[in-house]
């Protein structure tokens, strides 16, 4: 089989048509959906780009790979996805960026250039395209093509309505996959990591003229201030993640972020294309996932951050031409599980430090116990550190973090500073309505305990030191048997 692992920065889980989206269309994505299997409730399990992807790529929560911002160093003796690829026989090749950050301890020297930046190569990747934050490859590609004007990234994409599409972003990555591809015989494994639909808010070409903003429906309002925690009343009064105020530009701003998914979906629809001439679209396993999703004016805020669900909930799609298609799943699927499913698919051991657990289950129908709630959690210590006149103390920054544990009736975020709120979904399901049930926010808080404790790190704990033999811990056998039963 071949693996195309595709990751779409920033794609709201509630933004595509399969989903049910009004407005937007995605025939790609809806055919991917139709011919595999639909996550409904799919979850992030952290923000921003680099401790979202750290999660997929090593299937462990954020309190265990311990990556909390862009720039946190990935440890290095942690496995990942590139590395499982490579035991199942394949070459994993990376199209775009994996913005994971270098273990110092594993650098060259001090002046080891790599350290310098957070946007590095996972280890393991071998490299078909690689777009660094500057967007260095694309903007060389502009320039040869005459394309005058600043420079800068944010400046190139702000310029994408003005450009046609194939010269856009995600056209240059793609154009530059089925490149590769039409040197490759089948057994191939690629991770393309689309930008889009991240901001700036400036889709490309025609596709930023795709939806009328007067037929956008306008977000979810916050909640009074006397109602709000200080970390939502603090991002409100931070302009950089503050909603526009004027209806029209907030209209304005999800027209071109709608029009960003379209354009995507488009460039996903030249693959398929291509994967069908080749013969080879029933022979690959496709995965569609994103590191995060986009606040998009709900509460008020735009972008990633903080506890609201519209940062977390996001596309989640398996293709697997092996087994049938058109499921949707409404359990709570978490973007930790995505690596142990694919090493169950590829028919290797899933790594002993994943907190996931593999979809195949689910995916081949099966009624089996599965978790009740998605998680996921946010650390703010950078926050903080960019906007503090003096350097806090570790014990000050390790209070910079929250942790969300998500229902079917009730929403509870612990915050590092000892507050929480509990949200009554069964009641209000836009969260901006508490639960004032003293025994169901308890259990809420008690559940979250309970999930924490489980999920502690185990991928030595499960292993056992001894005179006679060394080995995991043997499934449902007791702890004397241990020495004697292992191999």
């Amino acid at each position: 089989m071949n693996v195309l692992f595709i990751t779409l920065d920033q794609f709201r889980g509630d933004s595509y048509g399969a989903a049910g989206h009004p407005l937007v269309t995605t025939p790609t994505l809806d055919r991917v959906a139709r011919e595999g299997v639909r996550l409904t409730r799919h979850y992030s399990q952290a923000a921003p780009c680099a401790p979202g992807r750290a999660a997929i790529f090593t299937g462990m929560y954020q309190m265990n790979n311990r990556v909390v911002a862009n720039g946190t160093p990935l440890a290095g003796e942690l496995d990942n996805l590139a590395f499982v690829a490579r035991r199942a026989g394949y070459d994993p090749t990376l199209f775009g960026y994996t913005d994971q950050g270098i273990d110092p301890f594993r650098a060259n020297d001090e002046q080891d250039p790599r350290l310098t930046y957070y946007d590095g190569i996972l280890p393991g990747m071998s490299v078909g395209l690689y777009l660094p934050e500057s967007q260095a490859g694309w903007a060389q590609y502009l320039r040869a093509k005459g394309y005058d004007g600043p420079t800068g990234w944010e400046a190139l994409l702000h310029g994408e309505p003005d450009r046609p599409v194939e010269d856009s972003l995600s056209g240059f990555l793609t154009t530059r996959f089925l490149e590769w591809l039409a040197h490759q015989e089948s057994g191939w494994f690629a991770h393309l990591s689309y930008l889009r639909p991240h901001p700036p808010y400036a889709a490309a070409g025609e596709f930023s003229r795709r939806y009328d903003p007067d037929e956008v429906e306008m977000p979810i309002a916050p909640v009074a201030s006397e109602q709000r925690h200080p970390l939502h009343e603090s991002a409100l009064a931070f302009g950089v993640v503050t909603a526009p105020q004027d209806p029209a530009a907030m209209r304005a701003l999800r027209a071109q972020y709608y029009g960003m998914i379209s354009e995507v979906d488009a460039q996903l629809g030249r693959i398929v294309e291509e994967l069908e001439a080749r013969g080879e679209w029933d022979d690959t396993i496709v995965v569609v996932t994103s590191d995060h999703g986009d606040q998009l004016g709900d509460h008020g805020l735009i972008e990633k951050l903080g506890f609201f669900p519209q940062s977390y909930h996001i596309i989640g799609l398996w293709r697997d031409p092996r087994e049938p298609g058109g499921r949707v799943i409404d359990h709570f699927t978490e973007n930790i599980d995505l690596l142990p499913t694919l090493a169950d698919a590829l028919d290797v051991d899933q790594p002993l430090q994943c907190d996931g657990h593999s979809l195949r289950p689910l995916l081949a129908g099966e009624d089996v116990r599965w978790r009740k709630e998605a998680h996921y959690e946010w650390d703010s210590r950078f926050v903080l550190l960019m906007s503090s006149t003096t350097t806090p103390s570790r014990h000050t920054l390790s209070r910079q973090n929250l942790a969300v544990s998500v229902g079917d009736d009730v929403a509870y975020v612990q915050f590092g500073d000892g507050s929480y709120r509990c949200y009554d979904l069964a009641v209000d399901p836009t969260w901006r309505t508490e639960c004032d049930d003293v025994d169901r926010v308890l259990a809420a808080a008690q559940g979250q305990l309970v999930w924490r404790q489980r999920h502690l790190r185990h991928d030595l704990t499960d292993m056992l030191l001894s005179a006679e033999r060394f080995g995991r811990w043997p499934k449902g056998l007791p702890y004397p048997v241990l020495a004697e039963a292992v191999s």
